[in-house]
């Protein structure tokens, strides 16, 4: 085994001789259990917060050598978002403010996952592989949600950067999305924006009201909203942010931490799953009211109609205003050459899909599940919206796009109407966290928009209705027998079962089921859509007991719907 220091083809290993005492006494301090094995995937690690010590200390030191690889500042955020209050997780953020590059999961897995005494070759074994100069220095920037295991956590963060040698600034509690926006700050010289967390307020504050404070003779429109926090770090950080709105919006916010457990019975995630209000939530009809997860990056709408009848406007309804309003600037800006796209996965609802394309004349992508897939198809268009529907979403520009809409703005020979709509494009982008989805920012975008339409939440509703659907899950043995294609709406295993589900499919209107594999237990998740919600409900269970007959299901078998 390469001992402490060694060198090995012309590379230095680590831990470098300056910092090995702090990094044996720090690997002594943050032993692995054994037997504890855990993957890093779309939302990092992400399991009981009291299982997470050696997992976090040794993230701080991947994030060192991550910095020293490309010569740039990396983020590290401690959450596990809409999980309950008792789990915790973390994610590496990359230079760009991106989420980490997927050939380093497999890195954060091994290590891991090594064995006190491996962790020395562990990490050697990555520096050699990837060529790592250890020479190079290193900077980490971390943040932490509200949890009660997230202060530890954290300490042990900075234990594990420490025995690396690595420099490192503590922003406390953040929204995730914060911690991405800071990173790209950092990494961009401040060109992003100002890398501090009243730079981040003073950014987003300063584009809301140039593009609020100048509409004015809204008669349905109303700049007020109940906002449930899902009693996390998304309320703290949205109380901060309506100090600097000049008192365009008033945001009455409940679940905001003062009391009630993160994420139980309130949160988008919450309000999505269960199609319901969450705790605390008015119950007037026509209220606006939204809600965040546990660490600011979803956010979903809903509202009681006069009857007493819930309505989710979820990300597919975020992603249609976003991508309709952004559409109308473009071409009032005349600036048409800009490629528009709207980036979906399968979950999406059909009715959204058919309204994006048919409606708002926008093209739309399809990719597998995961923030990543989204934000990297996202990225071929010249401006590319994508939401998952769960809220999870944002907008990003090209800087060609960009460098065109500021030429728009600017020339003198156009018109005046032309000028005033580049420059409102222009303070939107400076509105959008293009980094990640952030509740913050999003719910900023969604009021401006409806103020600029002049519309109430029952007509942004009304501009298309949802298909009824349902999801289920099945568990099995093995979910990876499950094995799909064509962005995971079609399954090619096993062998004839996409086959029997093309069948039950078409015995329902307006209908469409599709099967894939869970990205975190030996379950299948099955999804459905027909033109009546006994319909979808019907289908689902079909689809369910079809899957748990031919994929090896275990435990009870799918219930019919009562």
């Amino acid at each position: 085994m390469m001992q402490l220091g060694q060198q090995e083809g012309g590379l230095s290993s680590v831990p470098l001789p300056q910092h090995r005492q702090a990094f044996l006494l720090a690997t002594q301090t943050h032993r692995k259990p054994p037997d504890k094995f855990i993957e890093y995937g779309t939302a990092g690690f992400r399991t009981r917060g009291s299982d997470l010590d050696h997992v976090i200390f040794r993230m701080g030191m991947l994030a060192v050598l991550r910095s020293k690889a490309k010569m740039a500042t990396i983020g590290v955020m401690i959450t596990a978002s809409h999980n309950p209050e008792d789990d915790n997780g973390v994610k590496l953020v990359d230079p760009n403010g991106e989420m980490l590059e997927n050939t380093w999961e497999v890195h954060a897995t091994t290590l891991a996952n090594s064995s006190d005494d491996q962790l020395v070759e562990a990490l050697n074994a990555v520096i050699r592989l990837l060529g790592i100069d250890v020479l190079q220095p290193a900077n980490v920037i971390y943040a932490r949600d509200t949890r009660p295991s997230s202060h530890p956590l954290s300490e042990a963060l900075k234990a594990g950067i420490e025995a690396l040698g690595g420099s490192y600034v503590d922003y406390g509690i953040l929204t995730t999305p914060q911690l991405h926006y800071l990173v790209r700050c950092t990494n961009s010289a401040g060109a992003y924006g100002k890398a501090t967390e009243a730079g981040y307020y003073e950014k987003l504050a300063t584009a809301f009201v140039h593009l609020n404070s100048s509409v004015d003779g809204c008669t349905a429109y109303r700049p007020q909203l109940w906002l449930d926090g899902a009693n996390g770090v998304g309320a703290l950080k949205m109380k901060e942010m309506l100090q600097h709105l000049q008192g365009l919006l008033s945001v009455n916010i409940f679940n905001d931490g003062s009391s009630g457990k993160l994420n139980h019975l309130c949160g988008a995630d919450f309000v999505k799953v269960q199609q319901c209000i969450p705790l605390g939530a008015p119950k007037d009809s026509g209220l606006r009211c939204a809600s965040f997860d546990g660490d600011g990056d979803r956010l979903v709408y809903f509202y009681s109609d006069q009857n007493g009848c819930f309505h989710l406007l979820d990300g597919d309804k975020i992603a249609t205003l976003m991508a309709n309003y952004i559409g109308d600037l473009v071409r009032q800006a005349e600036v048409l050459s800009l490629k528009i796209g709207v980036v979906q996965t399968a979950y999406a609802n059909g009715a959204s899909t058919d309204y994006i394309n048919n409606a708002a004349k926008v093209p739309v992508a399809c990719v597998p599940t995961g923030v990543k897939h989204l934000h990297h198809r996202a990225q071929e268009f010249d401006i590319g919206v994508y939401f998952e529907a769960n809220g999870h979403g944002t907008a990003i520009f090209t800087p060609a796009a960009l460098e065109k809409i500021k030429q728009a703005a600017k020339n003198e020979n156009n018109k005046r109407s032309i000028q005033l709509a580049a420059e409102r494009l222009l303070s939107t982008i400076d509105l959008i966290n293009e980094t990640v989805g952030d509740a913050i920012s999003d719910l900023l975008v969604v009021e401006t928009i409806l103020r600029y339409y002049d519309w109430d939440v029952e007509k942004w509703n009304r501009t298309y209705t949802d298909l009824p659907s349902r999801q289920l899950k099945v568990k099995v043995n093995d979910r990876s027998l499950i094995q799909t294609t064509d962005a995971e709406r079609r399954m090619t295993s096993p062998e004839g079962l996409q086959e029997e589900v093309d069948g039950i499919v078409a015995r329902f209107g307006q209908a469409r089921s599709f099967v894939r594999p869970s990205g975190t237990e030996d379950a299948v998740r099955v999804y459905a859509e027909a033109n009546t919600q006994s319909n979808a409900d019907l289908l689902a269970y079909e689809v369910s007991e079809v899957v748990y007959r031919r994929a090896g299901g275990v435990g009870d078998r799918p219930k019919p719907p009562s």
